[in-house]
């Protein structure tokens, strides 16, 4: 079960983390009142994994890589881990085969030019193209403009590509520009954690975590936690610098470009009739003059607060 050594920190702390949150009576287990963990044991994951002990502690070291699909679903069961978490610590296990390489500098997928039409014909929503790293690879103007607080963020890239994460974690403005700006940048670590499982050779990745963890004590703090998210869609409300408040609806959608290259299609919409609707068809139309503009010199004005 030996793997590369990088990797075994990840995987203890992920199992450990998840069996600390199992209470006994959540598990069907004998409950004592002298415990010194409110978690489970490991005898006792073992127990309900039909492992050895001294197996289930060797697994919980880091020792994943030969470890068998039924072992893995077993100790998955026991954790009582969601989808998310299960198909992380896949992807843990999977990675820590002996033929992983080490980290390299994974080449950015070019978004195609029908993507980019796709997003251009969607006027009365934002809609952006995102990759596992959380950077904005592609966007239509209504997301420009709605985002315009991220787009114009001094934490884009030299291409002027915002990334999700640099901006939340980075830019003091995003506490007030994500009115629920907590449960953002939970979500958002968590994202990361899935993508580092999947990608854990990926040297970009892992710069943006260590440039985030130090710069940022919230993203340590959250990225400690060792939650993971693969999915993410709900409920979105922004206190935008030109209309005011929005409560809109967002939907990530799977859009395969190359291989295992993770890229998602993340849509943003208002429910009609509703006073953030009116808000976003401002910004609608000024984002859609701004883009017929034909001079650069020839700007419209951005449009006031309602």
């Amino acid at each position: 079960m030996d793997q590369r050594p990088g990797n075994r920190s990840e995987i203890r702390d992920f199992l450990a983390s998840r069996r600390a949150k199992i209470t006994p009576a959540q598990a069907g287990l004998p409950t004592s009142v002298r415990r010194r963990v409110a978690g489970l044991r490991r005898e006792e994951v073992a127990v309900l994994a039909g492992v050895s002990t001294e197996w289930y502690t060797r697994l919980e070291k880091g020792h994943i890589g030969g470890v068998s699909e039924g072992v893995l679903d077993a100790v998955a069961r026991a954790l009582q881990l969601d989808d998310d978490e299960r198909t992380y610590l896949f992807d843990l296990a999977r990675s820590s085969r002996p033929d992983s390489r080490t980290p390299s500098r994974r080449r950015d997928v070019e978004v195609p030019p029908r993507v980019q039409w796709l997003l251009d014909s969607m006027t009365m929503s934002s809609a952006f193209v995102r990759n596992g790293r959380m950077d904005v690879v592609a966007s239509n103007p209504l997301a420009r403009a709605l985002l315009a607080p991220m787009f114009d963020s001094a934490t884009v890239d030299k291409r002027g590509r915002p990334n999700i994460a640099r901006y939340i974690f980075l830019d003091p403005g995003a506490h007030h520009f994500f009115v629920d700006w907590d449960a953002a940048s939970i979500a958002t670590a968590a994202l990361l954690r899935a993508e580092a499982g999947r990608e854990p050779r990926d040297r970009a990745l892992r710069e943006l975590v260590g440039e985030l963890s130090t710069l940022s004590p919230e993203f340590r703090s959250q990225w400690a936690a060792h939650d993971v998210l693969i999915r993410h869609d709900g409920i979105k409300r922004l206190q935008h610098p030109d209309v005011g408040h929005l409560e809109l609806t967002f939907q990530s959608l799977d859009l395969p470009l190359s291989g295992r290259a993770v890229h998602d299609l993340i849509i943003y919409t208002a429910e009609p009739g509703t006073a953030s609707e009116d808000r976003l068809k401002l910004l609608a139309s000024w984002a859609a003059t701004q883009s017929r503009a034909a001079e650069p010199t020839h700007h419209s004005p951005r449009p006031g607060p309602l």
